[in-house]
């Protein structure tokens, strides 16, 4: 499947050994995973924090356009995309 875009009618979850983590002022969010740590925006953060194995990629995209605006909707799915690709998310 690599190369390929994510099937957003799957439920969407963080990847094994992978967690979000908030700073203790609560400004700063990173990505812990097995490679190291990743530093977030904030729009990033709040996308992962709906990959939680409840919601599909359509809901995901649908409440952060919600949250952040129709105009964002291709970066959105572009970042899920990318999540995927970087084995950030996996889908079920």
């Amino acid at each position: 499947m690599k190369g390929k875009t994510a099937s957003l009618r799957r439920t969407i979850r963080l990847a094994l050994g992978h967690r979000l983590q908030t700073g203790a002022a609560g400004t700063e969010n990173r990505l812990l995973s097995p490679k190291g740590s990743i530093q977030l925006n904030e729009t990033a953060a709040q996308i992962l924090s709906l990959c939680n194995g409840k919601l599909t990629g359509e809901q995901i995209v649908a409440r952060m356009m919600r949250i952040k605006g129709d105009a964002l909707e291709g970066d959105i799915r572009a970042f899920l995309d990318a999540a995927r690709r970087r084995a950030w998310i996996v889908e079920s």
